[in-house]
């Protein structure tokens, strides 16, 4: 008998699992405050509870941080610690970090930072911000509606429990994107869904 593929394996996994969908992606923000913050705030934290009604309630404080450089302009007279409700400096200085080199890069919309996305020097640059890693890119990617696969702690243990372990994070999420295609699901769809299922958030 030939042995399943890794994707093959975590395909398998998410219909026993999941079922067979359709698996909706999320819809990220349009405020772009809002996306700076969930990119550089969500790491290690229990997100439906703790972030989301943060980044509701900084929307609703802050309208006119809906487009970067108002986020920028935001952030050089208010403390976004209070803003948040959030003390982690190193957080806070992630989102100003980043912050300032997309505005630096013309980056100020959702559009923007969608398409600005699409091209491998600007996810290099990314990288250059303090805090920001592989997955960090991927997940961005998705807030603003691109459809990825951001690979974390909840996507390791659903592929580990499928038997797919000690992947370097390319190839794992390479692996995930052949298992949406093998499933005939979006990308973003199919890792929104396992990061549900393994976050309790399901």
């Amino acid at each position: 008998m030939t042995a399943l593929t890794p994707a093959r394996r975590i395909a398998d996994h998410v219909q026993h699992l999941l079922g067979n969908g359709p698996f909706p992606q999320p819809g990220g923000w349009t405020h772009m405050g809002a996306v700076v913050c969930d990119a550089s705030f969500h790491a290690r934290c229990t997100y439906e509870a703790t972030l989301r009604p943060r980044l509701e309630r900084l929307q609703e404080a802050w309208p006119d941080a809906a487009t970067v450089r108002g986020f920028q302009a935001r952030l050089a007279t208010h403390d976004l610690s209070a803003a948040m409700d959030f003390h982690s400096p190193r957080k806070v200085a992630t989102a100003h970090a980043l912050t300032d080199l997309l505005v630096a890069a013309g980056v100020d919309t959702r559009d923007d930072l969608h398409a600005w996305l699409g091209e491998q020097v600007n996810r290099a640059a990314l990288r250059t911000v303090k805090g920001v890693g592989p997955k960090s890119v991927d997940y961005i990617g998705n807030l603003v509606g691109r459809s990825q696969v951001a690979v974390d702690v909840h996507l390791r243990a659903f592929a580990a429990d499928a038997g797919v372990s000690g992947l370097p994070y390319e190839q794992l999420r390479a692996v995930y994107e052949e298992a949406a295609a093998i499933l005939g699901q979006e990308q973003g769809g199919l890792e929104h869904a396992v990061w549900r299922y393994g976050s309790g958030a399901a």
